[in-house]
């Protein structure tokens, strides 16, 4: 007897997982994110230039080229950590988290740190020196959030999370492009027809050319055409190109040190701020479907300040908001590594004073309205909807913060502030200045605290609530949110309006579980067991 046996057909092998490195989205994504950099970095420039009066041989020799190498660093490693994450789940749809020079920060270590020491020594080196020492001591606490922050994010729900970065894209990204659009309106609100149509619905331009790049070009050949633009201001930009390239600043940054006590009131809070901000922008990517290790992006980002602090920058770099926003315009891997690599190319190379000279700011400012709305949807669109108004309290604090300093810049240009004029005067005018103020004092991190206890409440989780209170009661207490400064009994009634409203939240609490053991239904009870005489009796 013979059997026929067939040999065992060899498994099919799965075909390796393929990543492009560049796809048709990155083409748009990176001229998005590259303007929107450009401009931040145009906007540092001109800070450092015409508010601290540092010599332009040291901005376009020094300080620029730090930064490139801060914008290295942030968008080589984050590509990395893209095309990582791509590979171990096996998606090609992985979009890198957007990097560069923090917004608020470049203003805050301008006016806050080095303009009232330039006032006050005229010496434009030792205002450089404190913003060096303040943007290393930005980057430690950064690199210290790497290891609390997931803890933090873990215990926080969502809507505290996107409310609060719904309400820096609302207040500090959109607002002052929004405002700048309008005062050349006849050049932007092209531009940002053409971003909505590009990005928000699937009609696609001829040729498959990139969005932002044809947005771009339209708003700068109407300015050009307009008038808007001065050829002359092209011709005298071209002076400035010059290669400069990094040198080590540690004598800089030494002196910056040496008066470091009254550096530490504001970067403290503002180093909590940058990685709650990085944060809640890792949850924000999450929430689009990139899941990022928090603690890998967190200490690149602060590596990324204090490296640059070494090399002569005193602006910090951060994990930018707008991660859904540059994944929806088809952004992938690439696109943040192209931002970085030709980024710093033009700080090495001198080119962003021809840059400046040669595109219209109301033609690149469209692109941060468009992430500013892109984000403030997204926390809407993605928190349970009973969780919404948790959301529009964690906005609540940006805001107030945002209407603060309008008032102290609108003060400050009419020679005098806020405290020379006096609260009442405020007061009898309807500005509700100081009320304001102590709301949006470390308004990320107050955003987090308030919007994290409305929607503990709204979950009937009264215990949750009451620890987010005592967390706000003591942050208030040191200043770190709520207050002018960090320091003991920093704003004691804030902190004592926390504590008495954690009391009422565990009052809450004891009663909500007193109703649910009066209301749980009771066991229903066994009926005894008949005697046995009884059952003897009845059965005569």
């Amino acid at each position: 007897m013979s059997t026929d046996t067939k040999p065992a057909e060899p498994a099919e092998t799965p075909a390796p997982f393929k990543l492009p490195f560049w796809v048709g989205g990155d083409t748009n994504a990176f001229f998005g994110l590259g303007f929107n950099v450009m401009v931040n970095v145009l906007v540092l420039t001109g800070l450092c230039l015409g508010v601290v009066n540092i010599p332009g041989s040291d901005v376009y020799g020094v300080i620029l080229p730090a930064l490139g190498i801060q914008m290295l660093i942030g968008n080589v490693y984050y590509t990395y950590l893209a095309r990582r994450l791509a590979a171990k789940e096996g998606r090609t749809d992985v979009c890198a988290m957007p990097y560069g020079p923090s917004v608020p920060h470049m203003f805050i270590v301008t006016f806050v740190i080095m303009l009232p020491i330039y006032l006050a020594t005229k010496d434009p080196l030792a205002a450089w020196a404190a913003g060096l020492a303040w943007s290393f001591i930005i980057g430690l606490i950064v690199i210290l959030g790497a290891f609390v922050g997931p803890y933090i994010r873990k215990y926080t729900p969502q809507a505290a999370m996107l409310g609060t970065l719904a309400g820096i894209s609302i207040a500090f990204i959109s607002m002052r492009p929004t405002g700048q659009m309008f005062e050349a309106a006849w050049i932007a609100l092209p531009v940002l027809i053409i971003l909505l149509i590009g990005f928000f619905t699937d009609l696609k331009l001829p040729f498959g050319l990139p969005v932002g790049l044809v947005a771009l070009l339209v708003g700068s050949a109407i300015g050009w055409i307009g008038g808007y633009m001065e050829p002359a201001d092209v011709t005298a930009a071209a002076k400035d190109i010059a290669i400069g390239l990094p040198t080590l600043q540690i004598d800089l940054l030494i002196d910056g040190l040496k008066e470091v006590s009254p550096l530490l009131a504001t970067a403290i809070p503002l180093g909590i701020y940058n990685f709650t901000e990085g944060m809640t922008n890792v949850e924000s990517a999450a929430v689009a479907g990139d899941e990022y290790n928090l603690r890998a992006v967190l200490f690149a980002d602060g590596l990324g300040a204090v490296v640059g602090a070494g090399l002569g920058s005193p602006f910090p770099p951060a994990v930018y908001i707008g991660h859904p926003g540059w994944k929806a315009a088809g952004g992938r891997t690439a696109y943040s590594l192209a931002t970085g690599v030709v980024i710093a190319l033009f700080c090495f190379l001198g080119f962003f004073a021809v840059l400046g000279a040669l595109l219209p700011t109301p033609a690149i400012v469209p692109i941060l309205l468009y992430i500013g709305l892109l984000i403030g949807a997204q926390a809407f669109q993605e928190v349970p909807k009973a969780h919404a108004i948790a959301v529009v309290m964690a906005i609540i604090p940006n805001v107030a913060s945002w209407a603060v300093g309008q008032m102290d810049n609108v003060l400050s240009a009419a020679g005098t502030s806020a405290a020379e004029l006096g609260e009442d005067a405020l007061a009898g005018a309807g500005v509700v200045y100081h009320g304001l103020k102590l709301l949006g004092g470390g308004a990320i991190l107050a955003g987090l605290v308030l919007g994290a206890i409305v929607a503990f409440i709204i979950d009937r989780r009264f215990v949750w609530a009451a620890g987010y209170a005592a967390a706000g009661a003591v942050l208030s207490f040191i200043g770190l949110v709520h207050a002018e400064k960090v320091e003991w009994n920093a704003e004691g009634q804030v902190a004592l309006g926390y504590l008495l409203a954690g009391a009422v939240l565990l009052l809450f609490a004891f009663l909500d579980g007193r109703r649910k053991a009066e209301t749980a239904p009771q066991p229903a009870l066994a009926e005894p067991e008949p005697a046995a005489d009884a059952e003897v009796t009845a059965a005569k």
